[in-house]
Order: structure tokens, then C-alpha cells, then sequence
């Protein structure tokens, strides 16, 4: 198969086309690209689109084989504080 695509350039999917590979919805996609903690993204002409390479890539980042290993790198579609900031602000007792 790859004699095949050797010649073609990578497909790009666009966000619906992205969240749908990766059974997510747009808006999480959309809130992962907001937070940084998404898969990789290109803007082309404004558009936002994701190589398949990219998200297959990203997916495989929370691969885990057990409940008892230890969780995957793939964090939620949230804000992210640096573990320092966290406690900012409280006094040591």
C-alpha cells in the first residue's frame, strides 16, 4: 500500500472530519487546540486542519493496557496550571 500513496501528499482532515477519527466531539477538539493539549494542527489558509499521522499519533499517547497501569499522557480539554502555581498563594503549616 504505501507504493500506492508514495507519490501523494498527506490527507488532512478538517476539525469535523479530525473530532470524528478520533471519536470526540468538534467542541472538544476545538477546546483541546484552545488549551494546547490537543493533537498536532496546521492552519492553511485559515483553516484549520490535523494529519492523520498527527492524530493516530496523539491517540496512541493514552494507550494503556490495564486499569492498573499508570494513566496515559493524553491530559482532559482543560486549562493546565503548572503544579507549582497550584498551591500558590498558601503558607507551609
Amino acid at each position: 500500500m504505501a507504493e500506492t500513496t508514495a507519490g501523494i501528499p498527506p490527507r488532512y482532515l478538517r476539525t469535523q472530519e479530525a473530532a470524528r477519527f478520533l471519536g470526540l466531539s468538534e467542541r472538544t477538539l476545538e477546546k483541546h487546540r484552545t488549551y494546547g493539549t490537543g493533537p498536532a494542527y496546521r492552519k492553511l489558509g485559515g483553516r484549520v486542519v490535523y494529519a492523520i499521522d498527527d492524530l493516530q499519533t496523539w491517540a496512541d499517547r493514552g494507550l494503556v493496557s490495564s486499569t492498573s497501569d499508570p494513566r496515559g499522557t493524553v491530559l482532559p480539554a482543560k486549562r493546565q496550571e503548572p503544579s507549582d502555581r497550584r498551591f500558590a498563594g498558601r503558607q507551609p503549616r
